[in-house]
């Protein structure tokens, strides 16, 4: 019996971009976060005693600024060699070869096998000792869209097999990642070997079928922002008598929560934010004692729209002041978003100013070249405001029809209220 951790996607010292303009942000813990899960993780190899550690490609994010990074983490590779714990690794499309004009030689294992897999092809590596044979491939290239794994070796008969890949695998994309080393599902499991270790994918979840090798994504080791949400570590891998078990072993310092508060049919803003109350509560409940970056998200047709949109800066104040009463210093709310809308039976206004504000806001909302006319004013808008006052997570800006359809949805009932002289 042998057991190893499978880590991936530290990508350490990466750079945390708009944190500061939140007020109360703890900047500092979270630029740190990466390196204390590392820590975390070198300290769980040593307690479960495991005979090695693979890490699964982007070690870093890219060029370090100084040595620093580097520096940080063959320290904590020494600290494994001198529990007699052996470390592999291979690069990813964040740390590959021509991305990374710095480096360091990293130091070799206490049996004197080199830890980095080779960029020219696929290698394997035996660990005799074990019964373990590694195969694997670093990368050259920032970007790479051939499939790399049918070039990998046949499995070692008799030994325990492992593959090691940075890829994104049979999608067209990877969504928040790059496609990057495409592959099949069946391309792994041709290959016969007995657990597959993946890295590209920050979500945490297996691919393979009931009976076959397990092929797995750990995520990465500490989430860096909201997308990017729940519990992080790696995965413990125990091996007896050929079986795998896998248990996955939290590691984060920092975590981050997406709170989604439905708002359906409430009828005062009270009722909303005492639902974003408790939203809050069930997320420090679910926290394992670590503080928390949370976002709060308020969805639902409601009578409290109105009042709601009439002055979206003093409830969202709200939703922050709740948290700092219950939260006692362990979460911080990075952003509230109320995506709330008027009950299905709201009426517009029949006649007078009120309507003539409800046609024109309709006739906009209809006529492709009204919403092109302003698409264009906003979109230069846009262009022209500081990096800092535009909304990174959003995804869509200013000059897009759906979004601008999204937003004149919110502004007939910000008009009203503030125009009714609703709070």
């Amino acid at each position: 019996m042998f057991t190893f951790l499978h880590a991936a996607d530290l990508h350490l010292d990466s750079p945390l971009r708009g944190l500061a303009r939140y007020e109360g942000a703890p900047v500092e813990q979270i630029q740190q976060a990466s390196r204390r899960a590392l820590e975390n993780l070198v300290r769980c190899a040593i307690e479960e005693e495991v005979r090695f550690v693979l890490f699964a490609g982007d070690i870093y994010d890219g060029d370090w600024p100084d040595h620093n990074t580097g520096l940080f983490f063959v320290k904590q590779l020494v600290k494994l060699r001198e529990h007699k714990i052996r470390y592999y690794l291979i690069t990813g499309n964040h740390d590959a070869a021509n991305r990374m004009t710095r480096s360091l030689e990293l130091p070799r294992n206490w049996d004197d096998t080199p830890p980095l897999l080779s960029h020219e092809k696929p290698q394997t590596l035996l660990l005799d000792d074990l019964g373990v044979a590694l195969h694997g491939q670093s990368f050259a290239n920032q970007a790479v869209a051939e499939n790399v794994v049918l070039a990998y070796p046949r499995p070692r008969e008799g030994y325990y097999n492992i593959g090691m890949l940075h890829t994104s695998l049979d999608a067209e994309s990877g969504g928040e990642h790059a496609r990057y080393a495409p592959c099949k599902l069946s391309d792994l499991a041709d290959k016969g070997y007995q657990y597959w270790a993946l890295g590209h994918i920050h979500k945490r979840h297996t691919r393979h079928r009931e009976g076959e090798a397990p092929i797995v994504y750990p995520g990465n080791l500490q989430g860096r922002h909201i997308r990017e949400d729940g519990a992080k570590g790696c995965m413990l891998v125990r091996v007896e008598d050929r079986r795998t078990e896998l248990t996955f072993t939290p590691l984060d310092v920092f975590r981050w929560r997406l709170c989604s508060v439905d708002a359906t049919d409430a009828e005062t803003a009270e009722d909303v934010l005492h639902r974003a109350s408790q939203s809050l509560a069930a997320a420090l409940d679910e926290s394992d004692g670590l503080p928390l970056a949370v976002r709060v998200e308020i969805r639902g047709a409601c009578e409290a729209h109105l009042r709601l949109a009439a002055d979206t800066e003093r409830w969202i104040n709200q939703v922050r002041n709740a948290a700092l009463q219950q939260a006692e210093g362990r979460a911080w709310i990075e952003k509230v978003k109320l995506h709330t809308t008027a009950p299905h039976h709201f009426e517009p206004p029949a006649d007078g100013p009120l309507a003539e504000i409800h046609e024109y806001l309709d006739e906009i909302m209809h006529d492709d070249g009204h919403l092109a006319r302003l698409a264009k004013l906003l979109g230069e808008l846009h262009r022209r405001l500081p990096e800092e006052l535009k909304d990174p997570d959003d995804g869509l800006a200013l000059d897009d029809p759906v979004r601008l359809r999204r937003l004149l949805d919110d502004v007939e009932p910000l008009l009203l209220g503030r125009l009714l002289g609703r709070e």
